[in-house]
């Protein structure tokens, strides 16, 4: 076994990480700025639902709720428990044309941006935008299909996981006594799978990825010495049987890339799936229970909101969701760089 799945970093990369996951955030406030000019219609209509923004302004509600998310947890806007929106004095002062101290200027070079327009598109349509605001028509989820882009994201995502799958492992010392086998969800390279089992030697895991990621699964879990205990099946997450066998359900990084609709068909084929006493483990990033941060959570969620069908969903969101499924959801909990986990146990 590769011993540096066992080693976690000393230090935490969360400022490293914030750079890349904050890249798409300016330009989602460029389009309320400019192209909407939101603040200003807010601060003369003085209170407002999220049902009459979206109906202003023709616009979706998964990515208006990802620009108010992101607005509140800069402190541009307050929202009341009955659900109406108000500005701040800071979004009064800078944000409203108008004002004296108006920063608007500030961000046109910026307004017509490749992934300013992206936004425009999505917050329009719901559509995901072309990766990385690309020509080629191809959003993240179609681009995955081939093989030379389902390479390099997964790499992408491997040099993330190592250090975030190792604390993950440590966060559940604890937690994973009496189980034995991890069934992880589109799993990626499977470092989250072989950290898991590196850390806690009774466990064995399995991931269900599709083609091409399952064959670069294979190669990274040889590389890491595991082939005797995480295997690789290759599958639809959503289509197919999912293997038999496993007592834990691990979603890492994957229900935030998908809308509500899929992402209640996930934990309904969990529910389903899971025996009395079996668990589900969420791990990635996670919007707090009122929506007002953390703020490079809402950031982060600006760039999943624009290249994939989701978002970073609420800790709120997904109890909800499990209770009503028959789970005793646990706590949530922080890892590192801005990450964490929820677990619930199947009733």
């Amino acid at each position: 076994m590769n011993p540096i799945l066992i080693k976690s970093p000393t230090t935490d990369p969360f400022q490293i990480l914030r750079y890349r996951d904050r890249q798409y955030a300016a330009e989602l406030i460029a389009v309320a700025l400019l192209h909407y000019d939101l603040f200003s219609w807010l601060d003369s209509e003085q209170a407002v639902t999220t049902e009459r923004i979206l109906k202003h302004y023709g616009i979706c509600e998964r990515p208006t709720d990802v620009l108010l998310t992101l607005c509140r947890a800069n402190g541009f806007l307050k929202t009341c428990i009955g659900g109406t929106h108000t500005l701040t004095q800071l979004a009064r002062e800078h944000l409203v044309v108008g004002s004296p101290w108006y920063l608007g200027p500030y961000y046109e070079p910026i307004r017509d941006t490749p992934i300013t327009a992206a936004f425009l598109k999505v917050l329009e349509t719901d559509k995901p935008a072309n990766w990385q605001a690309k020509g080629d028509g191809n959003d993240w989820h179609q681009s995955m299909l081939s093989d030379s882009f389902a390479q390099s994201f997964t790499d992408l995502m491997n040099c993330r996981g190592l250090a975030c799958g190792q604390m993950l492992a440590k966060a559940l010392t604890g937690t994973l006594g009496g189980y034995s086998k991890i069934l992880d969800i589109g799993g990626g390279s499977g470092i989250y799978s072989s950290a898991l089992v590196a850390t806690h030697p009774e466990l064995s895991a399995v991931v269900l990825e599709q083609s091409p990621v399952d064959r670069i699964v294979s190669k990274e879990i040889a590389r890491h010495g595991l082939c005797d205990r995480v295997s690789v099946v290759t599958g639809n997450m959503f289509e197919d049987t999912w293997p038999e066998g496993a007592d834990v359900v691990l979603l890492s990084n994957v229900l935030h890339d998908w809308g509500i609709v899929e992402v209640k068909r996930l934990l309904e084929k969990t529910s389903a799936y899971l025996p009395s006493g079996g668990l589900i483990i969420i791990h990635g990033a996670f919007i707090n229970e009122d929506k007002t941060g953390p703020l490079p959570v809402a950031e982060y969620s600006a760039l999943l909101m624009n290249i994939t069908q989701g978002k970073c969903y609420s800790t709120a969101e997904y109890a909800s969701e499990l209770a009503d499924l028959g789970f005793e959801v646990g706590p949530y909990r922080d890892t590192v760089a801005d990450r964490g986990l929820m677990t619930a146990m199947k009733l």
